[in-house]
């Protein structure tokens, strides 16, 4: 009696061993996906709103959002803290904003080496392909259409230009510069150069950083070499913002035109107060949520994404030139951020 009863209590363990096995894979097998998000920053509005962005998809999906930036623009050392904490904390997908498109290549190897899907958004890595993929606006097509913008504002005016750009090296920088003097008619490198082209019609060249304050400086400066600019492009909005309050400071607001790219709500709100004459307007909420939809969908499926997307990219402007197809405020403000 006493091996019969041990025999069945053996098989029951057995049975329930087994079933407990299965009920564990099952769950693995509908873990919530962990997708990374590591931007340049986590105080300019773009990336505040890209991360949102990024949150809502994740919730959609199913999956679990792990997010990081860098202290400023240009931090990697950051971002490479941030990939490996993700990775180390089981995230199979990191949406990358790289700060520095060289010297993040290093720590995405190591992290694409252990199984982790890693997509660029907005800025591309150097090499681009470094990564899987690329979700991101067309920044040099973005640069040549304020340019397209400016030159015709100008209606015949010889320009007096000061850039203030982002930082030296970086490839997203250079595409927006270099794409703008194409587009106003000035001899320029293509997009593939992370160099930036100069003529005389440049007066003066700052880095802003993408921050206002840093703008401001730089605009600041760049007035006592070209009293007389009369066309300013800025990197982003925020910088175009900085260059607006050195003008206003000195009384020179009038008559300058100022253009430049992200086309967020507030920049919008700025080219309908007259403080940025036109820009060109990038979707990151789409890039988030492409990223995320990717990165869930690999996570399910093993299917990975590849190459470039382009996300689009629209000219925004208070008033319509000829020749230059542009959205009136009305629709940028429905527009953005991606909010459509």
């Amino acid at each position: 009696m006493i091996r019969t009863r041990s025999a069945a209590l053996d098989s029951l363990t057995l049975g329930l061993t087994a079933a407990l096995m299965l009920g564990t894979s099952a769950a693995t097998a509908q873990e919530a996906p962990v997708i990374g998000l590591i931007t340049k920053t986590e105080t300019n509005p773009y990336f505040v709103k890209m991360k949102e962005g990024a949150a809502a998809a994740a919730k959609a999906k199913g999956a679990k959002l792990l997010t990081a930036g860098g202290k400023a623009d240009g931090d990697n050392a950051s971002q490479v803290t941030a990939l490996e904490n993700m990775v180390a904390a089981g995230a199979k997908t990191i949406l990358l904003v790289p700060s520095d498109s060289k010297a993040i290549v290093p720590a995405v190897k190591k992290a694409r080496a252990k199984g982790v899907l890693v997509i660029a958004l907005d800025s591309p890595t150097d090499p681009t392909d470094a990564v899987d993929a690329l979700f991101a606006t067309d920044n040099y097509r973005a640069g040549v259409l304020i340019g397209q913008y400016a030159k015709a504002a100008l209606g015949g005016k010889a320009p007096v230009i000061v850039t203030l750009d982002l930082f030296p090296g970086h490839p997203v920088g250079a595409q927006r510069h270099n794409g703008f003097m194409n587009g106003l008619g000035l001899s320029a490198p293509d997009a593939k150069s992370n160099e930036l082209g100069k003529t005389s019609e440049i007066a003066c060249m700052a880095d802003s950083y993408g921050d206002q304050a840093k703008g401001q400086t730089g605009m600041e400066n760049c007035l006592q070499r070209a009293p007389n600019v009369n066309l300013i492009y800025a990197i982003n909005e925020p910088a175009a913002a900085g260059a607006y309050n050195a003008l206003k400071k000195a009384g020179k607001e009038k008559g300058v035109i100022i253009v430049a790219v992200d086309g967020g709500c507030q920049g919008v709100k700025d080219v309908g107060a007259g403080k940025i004459t036109a820009t060109s307007q990038q979707y990151p909420l789409a890039m988030a949520r492409m990223g995320v939809e990717a990165g869930v969908e690999f996570a399910r499926t093993g299917k990975k994404p590849s190459g470039y997307t382009d996300t689009g990219v629209a000219l925004i402007a208070d008033k319509a030139v000829d020749g230059v197809t542009s959205l009136p405020v009305a629709k940028g403000a429905e527009l953005c951020w991606g909010n459509k």
